[in-house]
């Protein structure tokens, strides 16, 4: 009599992990962002080294301590989408409990805080230019104003891009029928967003408003 042996069957075709088409596109995209604030901080650094004693001038009216308490608000807003993200990846769109509870929070509370703390970044934003324009700093009045307003006002347009992403990311999680990873997958990629214009702005805080 013969024995047979069977091996132990393995599948013809293995299964791959393959990332995520959507984050993937996002970080591409990022990438190209990058390179655009790249050129704008270029722009910066060669208008500076030609004109020094207008840089020296122009400089020395920026309001250093409001604009660090406003940059402070905007970095504090990465921590509160981030929390955001946290609970999306747990499926939790909205809070579980009290209203004060934050450990129970959910994606919605939290992208809404974001999106307050942003706000209120573009409105200090809004304040420093109109007491700067007071000044005679204005996008055409030289080329320090150029490339003040062009660098930071990009900037403020990348920041309200993102405040309408979590909107829209906000009313998608209260349409939804049923909150599933295609509905934490956009939340994700948003907060990617979010937190490459933050660190963004620190590097033009530091550039702006530190290296003087």
């Amino acid at each position: 009599m013969t024995t047979a042996t069977h091996a132990p069957s393995t599948p013809a075709h293995p299964t791959l992990n393959r990332p995520n088409l959507v984050s993937v596109g996002t970080v591409v995209w990022l990438a190209s962002e990058l390179m655009f604030f790249a050129g704008l901080f270029a722009m910066y650094f060669t208008l500076r080294s030609t004109t020094g004693g207008m840089w020296a001038e122009e400089t020395a009216k920026l309001n250093f301590p409001f604009a660090l308490v406003n940059t402070l608000i905007l970095v504090s807003s990465s921590f509160s989408c981030q929390m955001g993200v946290f609970a999306a990846e747990n499926l939790r769109p909205r809070r579980t409990g009290s209203r004060f509870n934050f450990s129970q929070w959910g994606m919605t509370e939290w992208f809404l805080l974001t999106f307050v703390l942003g706000a209120i970044f573009v409105a200090g934003q809004s304040t420093e230019y109109a007491l700067l324009t007071s000044e005679h700093v204005t996008l055409n009045s030289n080329p320090y104003g150029s490339a003040f307003y062009m660098t930071t006002g990009f900037h403020g347009l990348h920041v309200l891009g993102g405040l309408v992403a979590f909107l829209l990311i906000i009313g998608r999680a209260f349409a939804a029928k049923k909150f599933g990873h295609f509905e934490a997958t956009s939340a994700i990629v948003t907060s990617y967003y979010w937190h490459f214009v933050d660190v963004v702005w620190i590097g033009l805080f530091l550039v702006i408003y530190v290296l003087k």
